[in-house]
């Protein structure tokens, strides 16, 4: 406790007055650089997390929509009954002598 106070006198002695002022100065001017100011910034760090946690969402959306391309693929391609259905409801096919009313 002794050793605090002897360290303490010495920063707030008058013949050391600037000191204390300067330690307090550079380390805002450090902090305000090392949050506002530098390339890796604790500002860009968070908006490279968010970045990275939206880029991780729009892959899981794009992993479901293709399983559901994948299920789709495999039920065209073994059930001939969802082939003419999906044919016919997508690209407007027809048997020969079939009307065909297209509703949008």
């Amino acid at each position: 406790m002794a050793d605090r106070k002897k360290i303490w006198s010495w920063f707030t002695q008058s013949e050391h007055n600037y000191f204390l002022p300067f330690v307090i100065v550079v380390t805002l001017i450090v902090g305000v650089w090392l949050v506002f100011l530098s390339h890796d910034s604790i500002l860009n760090w968070g908006r490279s997390a968010m970045e990275v946690k939206n880029q991780e969402a729009e892959i899981q959306r794009l992993r479901s929509e293709i399983e559901k391309m994948e299920a789709q693929i495999k039920d065209l391609t073994t059930n001939l009954d969802s082939l003419e259905k999906f044919a016919r409801e997508r690209y407007h096919f027809a048997v020969p002598g079939e009307d065909v009313y297209i509703e949008e």
